[in-house]
């Protein structure tokens, strides 16, 4: 892997100096003073909002603010940490990164998503892109979603800072959040902590729903210095930690998980040339989660499901500019080792009666250089093509979990994984038209190569992982249309996903469950093809000076090579709303649903969910007391009070009944 690290480093290097596609600049907020004239900087980021917040509420999660964003949806297995859905296709087919930091969950469940170790107050902004135009982090079949932090800007003078705090009714959920920075010519500071503790949540019919309470301290810190106008060194650290979460729709708890996330980074501007900007981070992550049953007295067997992953990780960046062409380079590199356990007891819990890893520990290696590319071919059309080429290295200590169902089964696994996207944006009028393609490989996850009996609680089978999976290979066609005028603006998307070899489990016929409750053994395989399609209409009108519509409405479908419905694609799904705004005062009123879930797919454990119908309202009003500027916001949340269930929630669960909540925020 050494000489492959190499190779990348030099192709790198070969292609900066020898570019004749130039590309964008990526907006560097912390030089933003001292660059203005020197460089015309554009912001690339794709769909990212600038408050991490929603049109109808200021102190949301993270989870809260993705759900809010198109082309995102959620499985939902209580009330923390949901698994994000990008394009109606699981976490493992997208690429999840903070500041473009790889990050693994060290939870065989999938209840620790990368978006779980980061809070909405150390957040800036969200970059989500679709297919293959997000490869620039890494190899992926669905996009990739970048989680990017806080950074004070040189220059600000002086101490800034806000304190937020808020309850919501249904889970007796009180929230506290606060942000401190300081900055001057050469030195910035951020600090941010935040918790969150609620008790067991009400469903529409007034019934607790038991375990799903939760805890949750975030806090992080950031250190920046500048030597010269055109450089800085960074450091900065995240730590994370929840406690107590219940899991309404799994047998199992958890009672601990803890995240370290730290990186150092080396900027550097240039003023004139080719390249203009240059980004280096080391980065290390460390997480542990254990999940255990201890509060569920009803399980006859109980277990222990520890899990850590740790990471070290490089990603470095050039961005060049000449005439029309822009372009950016990006070079990943890191090594992640995933373990997790499992330990059954008796009753007697002083006893152990069987232990097995459930992650071997597994290594993975990956190296890869991806580039994207822009050339502004006149006023009216552009062309935005790119690639990446990674490989990727598997290791397992413990190879011989896996020759229980795969008998001589390699411990060592590399692969090759290749990536390429263009789009071309034309103008015309108020007309604005783009189409675009797209081919990429993914390499299967731990869980799908070196799972060892992963207990599926939605289909209720004990999953095996295969360590000769092929490559996941996806075809991607997408096109879009849009209308603007001023006061109004409409919006069409459409993609299509042609995948090969797309991995699923299928029931196996040799081997027995190990957990009580499976009612059999499934192991990862591949389907010839599956063939994913997702549409959105996105609508904004204003109606009068003070009056604001939004609107809109997606569509999916997803089948296997079979013609059988996939799991988890979202049902015909709508969001509309008001916000009305005057002087100091807002008022929010919006209405959000889906329509039957008639595609569902039994054989993965899926059943009919009926329709729904979700209104909600808000009303904020922003005053100041002497000098620090107050915004006081209470509203409510399915008003009135449904019981409802989506397809997206884990065997079924409901859905939180009427909320009452309220926030109150300082700024300084």
């Amino acid at each position: 892997m050494k000489q492959l690290s190499i190779a990348f480093l030099v192709l790198l290097l070969a292609t900066v100096a020898n570019a004749q596609v130039i590309p964008k600049e990526v907006d560097s907020a912390e030089h933003a003073g001292d660059t203005a004239k020197v460089l015309n900087e554009v912001n690339i980021t794709a769909m990212a909002k600038k408050k991490i917040e929603t049109e109808l509420k200021m102190a949301v999660s993270v989870d809260e603010f993705l759900a809010s964003a198109e082309g995102i949806s959620f499985i939902k297995r209580g009330a923390y940490a949901w698994e994000p859905l990008l394009n109606n296709m699981s976490s493992e087919r997208s690429t999840i990164t903070i500041d473009g930091m790889h990050i693994f969950g060290a939870c065989t469940d999938k209840m620790d998503p990368v978006t779980s170790y980061v809070e909405s107050n150390n957040l800036s902004a969200i970059d989500i892109k679709s297919g293959q135009e997000g490869s620039l982090h890494g190899a992926t079949v669905a996009g990739s979603i970048d989680l990017k932090r806080k950074n004070t800007p040189f220059g600000m003078g002086g101490w800034r800072g806000s304190y937020q705090t808020g309850f919501e009714s249904n889970n007796n959920q009180f929230l506290n959040m606060g942000n401190v920075s300081y900055s001057d010519e050469r030195l910035v500071a951020d600090a941010s902590v935040s918790y969150r503790k609620a008790s067991n949540y009400l469903d529409g019919n007034n019934d607790v729903v038991n375990h799903s309470q939760y805890k949750k301290l975030n806090s992080s810190v950031g250190l920046a210095y500048k030597p010269n106008a055109l450089s800085s060194v960074r450091i900065d650290a995240i730590y994370d930690q929840a406690n107590d979460v219940g899991y309404p729709a799994l047998p199992m708890d958890l009672w601990l998980s803890r995240a370290i996330i730290t990186s150092a980074a080396y900027k550097r501007l240039f003023e004139d040339g080719l390249i203009r900007v240059w980004d280096t981070k080391l980065y290390f992550n460390a997480i542990e989660h254990y999940m255990d049953d201890t509060t569920r007295p009803e399980n006859l067997v109980h277990m222990d499901m520890p899990g850590w992953s740790t990471t070290y990780g490089l990603v470095s960046k050039v961005n060049l500019k000449k005439d029309d062409y822009t372009s950016e380079i990006q070079l990943n590199a890191y090594e992640n080792i995933s373990i997790a356990e499992m330990r059954m007891y008796p009753q007697d819990r002083s006893e152990r009666t069987m232990f097995a890893y459930s992650w071997p520990w597994v290594t993975t290696r990956f190296a890869g250089v991806s580039m994207n590319n822009s050339w502004e071919i006149s006023d009216r059309s552009q062309l935005n093509f790119g690639g990446s080429l990674g490989l990727n290295y598997n290791h397992s200590k413990y190879v011989e979990f896996n020759w229980i169902f795969h008998p001589g089964a390699p411990q060592e696994k590399n692969r090759v994984l290749p990536g390429l996207h263009a789009n071309y944006d034309y103008n015309v009028n108020d007309f604005d038209f783009s189409v675009g393609a797209g081919y990429g490989h993914r390499a299967p996850s731990v869980s799908e190569g070196y799972g060892y009996y992963i207990y599926n609680s939605f289909d209720r089978y004990d999953y095996i992982g295969n360590p000769d999976l092929p490559n996941e290979v996806s075809y991607e066609l997408n096109a879009s249309a849009g209308f603007k005028r001023q006061g109004m603006d409409f919006e069409v998307n459409v993609n299509y996903f042609h995948i090969q070899d797309y991995i699923v489990g299928k029931i196996l016929s040799l081997g027995s469950p190990m957990n009580y409750q499976s009612v059999g053994v499934k192991g990862y395989t591949s389907l010839d093809h599956a063939k994913l399609f997702n549409a959105s209409l996105n609508a904004n009108y204003d109606i009068i000076e003070h009056l604001h519509w939004k609107g809109t409405v997606t569509y999916a479908w997803a089948t296997d090579d079979k013609g059988g419905n996939l799991p988890f694609i979202r049902p015909l799904s709508y969001q509309t709303g008001l916000h009305w705004m005057h002087k100091n005062f807002g008022l929010r009123t919006s209405v959000n649903g889906d329509f039957t879930q008639e595609n569902y797919s039994p054989e993965y454990g899926e059943d009919r969910t009926p329709a729904y119908f979700i209104w909600n309202v808000s009303a904020d009003y922003s005053f100041h007391i002497r000098n620090i500027s107050t915004v006081f916001q209470v509203g409510a949340e399915n008003v009135t009070n449904e019981y409802y269930s989506t397809y997206a929630d884990w065997g079924n669960i409901p859905r939180m009944g009427r909320n009452i909540f309220t926030s109150l925020k300082f700024n300084f």
